[in-house]
């Protein structure tokens, strides 16, 4: 009941709720109140309460939580980025590279302990294969005998085992052994055996276990014992002591446990490293201390070599601009500056656009075994992708090879055609086909036509006419046309206004208003500024829509389908095709791998060949169906439960109807600063 006793009205299956944040994410609210914290820092719905937690901790530890504070980073990643802070290491340049959570966590620690972990790391490397390499290089283990990406976790664990047993570990170091036919071979290794008769890859692991244990069969084991009369008074005395080789072998630490009584000489010392076969950078002086004056429970220093210097890094240099603003500049009301912005860089063909430096080589060092450390050279940058360029003959010089449009994204050059139209597109222009970009610096009016495989960009309007792009599409000044407007893009579609066009895209569609229009995109519908209004025509966006505005006072209807809509269900149906595809293409190469297996070229060398390429073109297809599946599974997040399918930050009115995975409400009045979600098979209203 209401406070007048009136009863409350029924809304069907909507409700309002008083908070959008979760028990746990207000908890995290609160705690941060009571610490005395600036919780305005992470007091947006866009984060879950543990990205909460982390970063309320990195706040009252007063660290800078802008580096992290990012709902696009999952609380394990802002862990990391926050412990990295405390110990002044940056983690930034391997997010770049794509580490993420336990991978950042291996890289953090071998970095906070001083480990060349950069020597060898690849960015195709994943958690498990960086700990076995940070454990190597913990150990003062070679790990350039496994430290490669053709291995996976459970084979470099393999191979480290042996490095720590001092095994001659070539034996099994063949990539196409499997981790199960390596553990097999080393333990033959440790038994002493001659495992020649079975490391081979003709064998399978089971194969391989029976040979092992039939050999172990035939040796025969002799036990003598020395000094079985007379009596040994060394045996009476505890003699407890370890010795503790570290950082690369670089570094050797003593430490006498307290023991009653233990009695630990200085020639158990010597007699210690000489078994281990410790030679070099001996402190003497530290030894008779540690014994003399008996410092026990305690770590000491008593052997250390010189450490090699890496040399510095490759790098480029650049001679075009890579800091172009990708993200328009923001206007007074809180709009885009569309017209303004400075979408892209021409280049010239033959024009210089980077140089190579190369890695330099660092300085030797030398261990306490007495050998020599090579020093790590800086690690070269991998050849630069993309295409519309060449390199020189000197290997690092970039140039163009055309006159064109210049980017550089996610690491890639690319410099594609660009037609530039220095007048208006009109059906009396034609169509215009341009593999490449299109930059018209007029407008497009009834009858215009553009095809291009890369962007479009109007540098004014378009009143009417067909764009089509295999990139984004830029409209600067925007569109208004009678519905005679079609744009389709593979990327983004933007400019200032969109009135009565038809928008089909795979990224987000952004722009100041969008009025009486029919959008369709697998990404987001974005409409910004305090005047913004998205009003009339239907908006199909999986990802969601986020407006000022949604409707106006004169109720025009204005539609929309969120989440698994019309076009999630296409963009399933062509994920399971392709996926059937891959499935169909790996079955063939297996069966293609059993009928090799079975008859084999005589010649070895050969063989092996012919096995690592087919085991390479099976781990690729593997690879391509689990990049599917990380599509598969982040589009089916997006429109999870409590997706926050409809933002509104002004107002929503009567008229509007929001469907979000097929579930329908209308909205019967004006509300403000409003959420709309799917919660319990029903739309919810929780407030901004």
């Amino acid at each position: 009941m209401h406070k007048d006793g009136t009863p409350p009205q029924d809304t069907g299956f909507t409700m309002m709720e008083d908070s959008e944040y979760m028990r746990e994410q207000h908890q995290e609210i609160l705690l941060g109140k009571e610490e005395g914290l600036d919780v305005s820092l992470y007091s947006n719905p866009e984060f879950n309460w543990l990205q909460m937690e982390q970063i309320r901790v990195g706040i009252k530890d007063k660290v800078d939580v802008s580096i992290y504070a990012d709902p696009s980073y999952s609380y394990e990643t802002m862990k990391q980025i926050r412990l990295s802070i405390y110990s002044s290491k940056d983690l930034t340049s391997y997010l770049d590279r794509g580490f993420v959570d336990d991978e950042l966590e291996q890289i953090r620690i071998a970095l906070e302990d001083e480990l060349p972990i950069d020597t060898w790391l690849t960015d195709d490397m994943y958690a498990q294969q960086l700990f076995e390499i940070r454990t190597g290089l913990y150990e003062g283990l070679n790990v350039s005998i496994y430290a490669d990406s053709k291995y996976n976790w459970m084979q470099m664990r393999e191979i480290r085992l042996g490095l720590e047993k001092k095994l001659k570990v070539s034996f099994y170091t063949n990539p196409l052994f499997s981790h199960w036919q390596m553990k097999e071979i080393r333990l033959g290794l440790e038994a002493g055996l001659d495992v020649t008769s079975y490391a081979k890859l003709i064998f399978s692991g089971s194969d391989m276990k029976e040979k092992r244990k039939n050999l172990l069969k035939e040796k025969t084991t002799v036990h003598t014992s020395a000094d079985k009369l007379g009596l040994n008074l060394d045996i009476f005395a505890k003699k407890e002591f370890s010795i503790f080789v570290e950082d690369n072998g670089v570094k050797v630490f003593a430490f006498i446990q307290f023991v009653p009584g233990n009695i630990v000489t200085e020639d158990d010392i010597y007699s210690a490293l000489k078994k281990r076969g410790i030679i070099y950078g001996i402190k003497r002086e530290a030894i008779t201390d540690m014994v003399k004056k008996r410092r026990m429970n305690e770590k000491i220093l008593i052997a250390e070599g010189i450490p090699a210097k890496t040399g510095k890094n490759g790098w480029y240099e650049f001679f075009v601009r890579l800091d172009l603003p990708r993200i328009p500049a923001p206007l007074p009301d809180g709009g885009v500056d569309y017209v303004n912005i400075e979408a892209f860089e021409m280049v010239e063909e033959g024009q210089k656009l980077a140089v190579y430096h190369p890695a330099e080589k660092g300085v030797d060092g030398k261990n306490v075994f007495g050998e020599v450390l090579q020093a790590g050279k800086g690690v070269e940058k991998k050849l630069l992708k993309g295409k519309g360029f060449t390199i020189e003959p000197d290997g690092v010089t970039y140039i163009s090879k055309l006159n064109g449009k210049f980017e550089y994204v996610n690491g890639k050059m690319i410099i594609s055609n660009m037609i530039i139209v220095r007048e208006d597109v009109t059906a009396v222009t034609g169509k215009l086909e341009v593999d490449g970009s299109v930059y018209v610096i007029g407008s497009v009016y009834s009858g215009g036509y553009i095809s291009a495989t890369g962007d479009i960009i109007i540098e004014q309007n378009v009143e009417a006419g067909k764009l089509i792009a295999g990139g984004n599409v830029m409209i600067k000044k925007g569109s208004c046309s009678k519905n005679e407007c079609f744009i389709e893009a593979d990327g983004e579609v933007s400019g200032s206004f969109f009135e009565a066009a038809n928008i089909e895209a795979r990224g987000d569609i952004k722009a100041n208003y969008i009025m009486n229009s029919n959008i369709n995109t697998l990404g987001k519908v974005i409409v910004s500024g305090s005047k913004g209004m998205l009003l009339g025509g239907t908006a199909c966006a999986v990802k969601g829509v986020d407006t000022y505005n949604l409707g106006n006072k004169s109720h025009i209807k204005t539609y929309l389908e969120i989440g698994k809509n019309k076009l999630y269900v296409k963009e399933q149906k062509r994920f399971a095709q392709k996926r059937e595809q891959i499935l169909d293409e790996l079955l063939m190469l297996e069966e293609q791998w059993n009928k090799i297996l079975q008859s084999l070229p005589p010649d070895k060398g050969e063989a092996e060949n012919l096995i690592k390429k087919l085991n390479a073109a099976i781990v690729a297809k593997d690879h391509e169906l689990a990049s599917l599946d990380a599509e598969v599974s982040k589009l089916a997040n997006i429109t999870e439960q409590d997706m926050k399918a409809v933002i509104v930050r002004g107002n929503a009115f009567e008229g509007s109807v929001i469907e979000i995975n097929t579930i329908k409400y209308m909205l019967p009045s004006q509300v403000n600063r409003i959420i709309f979600k799917l919660r319990n098979k029903s739309v919810v209203m929780v407030k901004l």
